[in-house]
């Protein structure tokens, strides 16, 4: 496949519950067009080596992870971040830090039912426990996204070929309303009927 080519650099919002698909789709969106991934998760893997995640540990992952992300929207290619978006807080902080560099910000917002959610979360590897009232508690840190937000939905249960035939739907939709504003308006013409 062509490499991701939009008229602007797009950081790309990962949102959703735990266990919704997230991650999942990031890493393989960002393998398939080979564009840098900020995840979270691998911050607190890498730095901590932890078995479980406590909210210091998190909330140095999620500066880490910002601190990342703020480096690599230097370069002005298109970023997929995967971390602290739980929020409508947290998800201004990003868009202000893009739009900031001339970004367009994109969110991805995965829907799964929460009791599959949950079974997924709770079924991790043994590397990453995390226990029912942890998972509920992370369950209420999350904000639904706003229609301002203009979030793309996409189903973490469906294939990535369907997920990504959504996501792409949208950003293409972008690429043809950037080339519609900077298209050299018709000459009018003038309509001459013939009796």
């Amino acid at each position: 496949m062509k490499p991701l080519s939009l008229s602007r650099p797009h950081l790309i919002v990962m949102v959703g519950i735990s266990g919704a698909g997230k991650s999942k789709f990031a890493l393989q969106f960002a393998n398939f067009f080979k564009i840098p991934l900020v995840s979270r998760d691998e911050v607190l893997t890498h730095v901590f080596k932890a078995t479980s995640d406590s909210p210091s540990k998190r909330a140095i992952a999620d500066r880490t992870s910002i601190y990342l992300l703020s480096q690599l929207l230097r370069t002005n290619q298109t970023v997929v971040f995967d971390g602290a978006s739980d929020n409508h807080a947290e998800r201004l902080v990003l868009t202000k830090l893009a739009k900031a560099v001339g970004y367009e910000i994109t969110i991805v917002w995965v829907q799964t039912d929460p009791v599959e959610a949950k079974r997924r979360t709770l079924k991790q590897s043994p590397s990453k426990t995390v226990s029912s009232d942890e998972y509920d508690a992370l369950l209420t840190r999350f904000h639904v996204p706003s229609a301002a937000e203009k979030a793309i939905v996409i189903s973490g249960k469906h294939t990535f070929a369907s997920q990504l035939k959504i996501v792409l739907k949208h950003l293409s939709g972008d690429r043809s309303e950037a080339a519609a504003r900077t298209a050299v308006p018709e000459r009018p013409t003038r309509n001459i009927i013939i009796r």
